[in-house]
């Protein structure tokens, strides 16, 4: 069988996409992490095992393509504003965890024996997180857009340059020749290019992007093609330019998010980028070597300790100090509980130059077999890791937390009829309506952008999670009459957990007295959150259908009195 498989790459994909379905099932049934059923795939069909994955030229460039298509998605929803807003906290942050993660890292290596030159090489390769890993997942649970989504994001772009230097300097190292003052230039080559395409970038937003964009939407199909081509053509410049794929096709991401399309777009691409993916994670795991893992169990276990629970520890002390709540500090800092795959590149470099041995490479590569699949789950179940740590966070959290103070004093005296949590289009359109009727209507939204907007407008808003309970306390739930979720529905994997369920136990905690609507999209829901406390169930396509069919017998009932009074005059 395996003979057959290794004759055609068409039948080794072939082979590869009906193994990752029957491990994606087996996953599913016993509620895993897609993510770490890929893995396992690629575990399952590298050299180590089945040997199905042979054709890694293929595989790493259908990889890449869900790299840039990834990264691409992700900047068509980023606001320029708020990154420039979030941009000193992601670089402090950023940079101070790659600082301290190298100097404990450091010392962890010569603690465990490890010489000098090999416990650097650990410590910097403890340094990078999976940006692909950490952007997937948060894109999955709809947390890419919280604040601590795009606080993460923006130290793992932090890290991504730290990479490209870390590379720069590996290849100066194995180059030989060259001085120290020829690597500086190599960096600060790759520094003027980067400048070079944001300037680029600019232009094309500026005089470009929303004309070519408005005749390419003519053709849905030529405006995907065009999609998918640019992201692919910034994710290989920026490559071929000194600095990653995944900077690449956040920009080809962002000199579109401008554009009136972007969400025609996002909605039809997420599928391929899924689909895309699933070759990154098999060539993930198809690459490592179990072999080299030998007598490495004892360190990597003291290792990924370390990255599991050191390097949360670190961006919560930071973002704590710049006055971030602990809440924000702790589900931003889960996400750089894994090494990278840039990890094992940057070992692998390391044994080719002859700096470190095998063995090294073995070590690296537990690690990261362990804090890529131990987080997948620390990040999937984030909420419930943060309710039960939460009584032992308090030294982690300034009295003032102004960082996140985002017009919530201002409504704390006021008193309202009706909380609103979740403001997209469904939500918003009830918030409206019921302004019209003179309702006061406080609305919760935990997409900085959305609040931004809204108070723009003039209206009264706050930024917050539906799932936390600090935040749902902290309302002026007093005299409130509803609380009314238009959280819309989705899967976070492994748990299932539902905000909107979490919102009532929440509320019922903080003491609300008041009645509770949820917005459902299934018939099947109701009962389920009537169960779990909910007083009145909108069920927006039922009760729009509803009032359609209304509608329309009362114009047919207009229609046939007004032709039956014709007849009469007539007669």
């Amino acid at each position: 069988m395996l003979e057959i498989v290794s004759v055609s790459v068409f039948y080794e994909v072939a082979a590869l996409l009906v193994l990752a379905a029957a491990v994606g099932l087996v996953g599913v049934l016993l509620r895993q992490p897609l993510i770490v059923s890929f893995i396992a795939v690629g575990i399952l069909a590298g050299p180590s095992l089945l040997d199905i994955a042979r054709s890694d030229a293929q595989i790493n460039l259908l990889a890449e393509l869900g790299i840039a298509v990834l990264l691409f998605l992700v900047g068509l929803k980023l606001d320029v504003k708020l990154v420039r807003t979030l941009g000193p906290v992601a670089l402090t942050t950023g940079l101070g965890q790659v600082a301290f993660t190298s100097i404990i890292g450091f010392m962890l290596g010569l603690a465990l024996g490890l010489d000098m030159v090999t416990s650097l090489y650990v410590a910097v390769a403890l340094t990078f997180s999976s940006t692909i890993i950490i952007v997937k997942l948060l894109s999955d649970k709809r947390e890419i857009d919280s604040l601590h989504g795009r606080v993460a994001l923006g130290f793992l772009i932090v890290q991504d340059l730290v990479v490209v230097l870390a590379m720069l300097v590996m290849s100066g190292i194995g180059a030989g020749a060259q001085s120290e003052g020829s690597a500086l230039a190599d960096i600060a080559l790759v520094f003027g290019y980067g400048l070079l395409m944001l300037l680029a970038v600019a232009v094309f937003i500026r005089f470009i992007a929303d004309r070519l964009v408005e005749r390419l939407a003519r053709a849905p199909e030529l405006l995907m093609c065009f999609a998918i081509g640019w992201a692919a053509l910034l994710a290989a410049t920026g490559d071929y330019l000194g600095f990653s794929k995944e900077l690449g096709g956040l920009l080809a991401g962002v000199s579109l998010a401008s554009t009136q399309f972007r969400e025609a777009m996002a909605a039809r691409l997420a599928p391929l980028r899924d689909f895309l993916l699933l070759f990154f994670f098999i060539a993930l795991g198809a690459s490592l070597d179990l072999s080299l893992l030998g007598q490495q169990i004892p360190a990597a276990l003291t290792l990924s300790l370390f990255v599991l629970i050191g390097n949360p520890l670190i961006v919560l002390v930071i973002m704590g100090a710049m006055g971030y709540r602990k809440r924000t500090g702790f589900l931003a800092g889960l996400t750089v509980a894994q090494i990278s795959e840039f990890s094992l590149i940057f070992a692998a470099v390391g044994v080719s130059l002859g700096h470190i041995g095998a063995e090294t490479l073995g070590l690296v590569t537990l690690v990261g077999l362990i804090t890529i699949s131990l987080s997948t789950y620390m990040i999937t179940y984030s909420h419930h890791l943060y309710a039960w740590l939460e009584p032992f966070l308090g030294p982690f959290e300034r009295r003032n937390t102004s960082r996140e103070v985002v017009g919530q004093s201002d409504h704390v005296e006021k008193r309202y009829d009706i909380i609103l949590f979740g403001l997209g289009r469904y939500g918003s359109a009830i918030t409206e309506r019921l302004l019209q009727h003179d309702c006061s209507v406080l609305g919760v939204d935990f997409n900085p952008a959305v609040v931004r907007e809204w108070q723009q407008e003039g209206l009264d808003i706050a930024y917050g999670d539906a799932t936390d309970p600090e935040l749902v306390a902290s309302l002026p739930l007093a005299g409130v009459k509803w609380v009314v979720s238009g959280i819309p529905e989705h899967q976070t994997g492994v748990t299932h957990e539902d905000a909107r369920l979490a919102l009532v136990d929440a509320l019922r905690s903080a003491g609300f007295t008041g009645r509770v609507a949820i917005a459902a999209h299934r018939g099947s829901d109701a009962d389920r959150f009537a169960a779990g406390g909910a007083d009145l169930i909108l069920q927006p396509f039922r009760d729009a259908a509803d009032q359609a069919a209304q509608l329309l017998l009362s114009d047919e009932a207009k229609g046939l009195s007004s032709r039956e009074g014709d007849r009469a005059e007539a007669g």
